[in-house]
C-alpha cells in the first residue's frame, strides 16, 4: 500500500469568520492542494459532540440481537460487523467496522424511513441524533455558501440550482473495532458532494494527496479538537471540471476501538451535475457531460459493487 509519510498540517477554516473573500481563498486552496480540511466554530459544540459520542458507544455496546432488529433497510439502520468490504481484493472477510445509518430528516415521508432503537432501551438516543443531523446540515449548508464563492459562483449559487432544497443527507455513526491485520476502511474517495467527519479523537484516517502516483504516499490526519474534517467527494470533483479533486483516505487500525460520524451531503436526485461555468473555458472545456445526481450515484455504485447490492450515496465509509 506504500509508505506512511508524516502526520499532515491540514488547513484550518474558520466558519465564522465574516472575512469570507479571505475564507474562500483559504477554502480554494484546501481543496485544490488535499481536498481536506478541518472545520472549526461551525456551530456544533464540544460537549453535544461528546454527548453524541457517548449515545452511539451505547448503541454499538448493545447486545447483538438488539442491533440486528434494526439491520438496515431502506438505506437506515444497523450493519454488523464485517457486511460491508469496500476493497473487493481484500483477503479480509470484511471492513472491522459497524455502522448505523440515519436518512434525511428533511420531509415526513423520508424522516418516517429512520430505524430508531427503542425509548425503553436508549431513551435519549433519537433526540440527541436528530438534533446532531440538524446541526451539521446547517453548518453543511453555510460551509457550501462559501466553497460557492471560493468558485467564482455566487453565494446562494447551490440554493438556486436546487442542490439544497431537499439534500439527500445521510448520517451514518462507526464503531471500528480496531482490530489489527486490515484496513477498518479500504482505500476509497467519497462519491458525493461534500462529507462532514467528526471523530472521537482515537487516529487512524489516513489520506493520500496524488492518487494516481505510485507507489501511494498515505499521510495521517491528526485530531484537531472540537473541529469537523471536511472533504470534496467525487461529484464535487466532477462539477469543478477537476479543480477540486476527491481524494483517497482509509482506515487503519490502532488497536484501540475508533467512534465517528460522518455526514454525507447529496444534492437530491434529480439535481443536474454539470460543469460550473466559472470551471470551464475554451481552453478547459467540460470532461464529463451533464448528469442528473441520482443517475450518477447509482452509476457509480453499480460499477463498483454490482446491481446486488442494496447500496446508495452515503453507503461509504470514513
Amino acid at each position: 500500500m506504500g509508505e506512511t509519510a508524516a502526520t499532515l498540517n491540514l488547513p484550518i477554516i474558520d466558519l465564522s469568520s465574516l472575512d469570507r473573500i479571505s475564507t474562500s481563498n483559504s477554502i480554494r486552496q484546501a481543496c485544490v492542494e488535499y481536498g481536506f480540511f478541518y472545520l472549526v466554530n461551525h456551530g456544533v459544540d464540544q460537549d453535544f459532540m461528546k454527548q453524541a459520542f457517548e449515545e452511539s458507544a451505547k448503541f454499538f455496546s448493545l447486545p447483538i440481537q438488539d442491533k440486528t432488529k434494526l439491520n438496515r433497510k431502506e438505506y437506515r439502520g444497523y450493519t454488523p460487523l464485517y457486511a460491508e468490504k469496500l476493497d473487493p481484493t481484500s483477503l479480509s472477510k470484511g471492513d472491522p467496522k459497524e455502522s448505523y445509518y440515519i436518512g434525511s430528516l428533511a420531509d415526513t415521508t423520508s424522516a418516517s424511513l429512520n430505524q430508531w432503537p427503542s425509548k425503553d432501551l436508549l431513551p435519549n438516543w433519537k433526540p440527541t441524533m436528530e438534533s446532531l443531523f440538524g446541526k451539521i446540515l446547517s453548518a453543511g449548508n453555510k460551509l457550501l455558501s462559501v466553497i460557492a464563492l471560493s468558485l467564482d459562483l455566487d453565494e446562494d449559487y447551490f440554493d438556486k440550482i436546487n442542490a439544497l432544497s431537499k439534500p439527500e443527507a445521510f448520517l451514518r455513526l462507526l464503531r471500528y473495532s480496531g482490530e489489527l491485520g486490515y484496513c477498518g476502511a479500504s482505500p476509497h474517495s467519497d462519491y458525493g458532494m461534500i462529507t462532514l467527519l467528526m471523530t472521537n479523537g482515537v487516529p487512524g484516517l489516513q489520506i493520500c494527496k496524488d492518487k494516481l502516483k505510485q507507489p501511494q504516499v498515505w499521510e495521517d490526519v491528526s485530531h484537531v479538537e472540537g473541529a469537523i474534517i471536511v472533504n470534496i467527494g467525487d461529484m464535487m470533483e466532477r462539477w469543478t471540471n477537476c479543480v477540486y479533486q476527491s481524494t483517497l483516505h482509509r482506515v487503519m487500525p490502532t488497536g484501540k476501538e475508533r467512534y465517528s460520524v460522518a455526514f454525507f451531503m447529496d444534492p437530491p436526485s434529480d439535481c443536474i451535475v454539470e460543469c460550473f461555468g466559472s470551471c470551464c473555458s475554451e481552453s478547459s472545456p467540460p470532461r464529463f457531460p451533464p448528469i442528473r445526481s441520482g443517475d450518477y450515484l447509482n452509476e457509480r455504485f453499480k460499477m463498483i459493487y454490482g446491481s446486488e447490492k442494496e447500496l446508495k450515496s452515503s453507503i461509504q465509509s470514513n
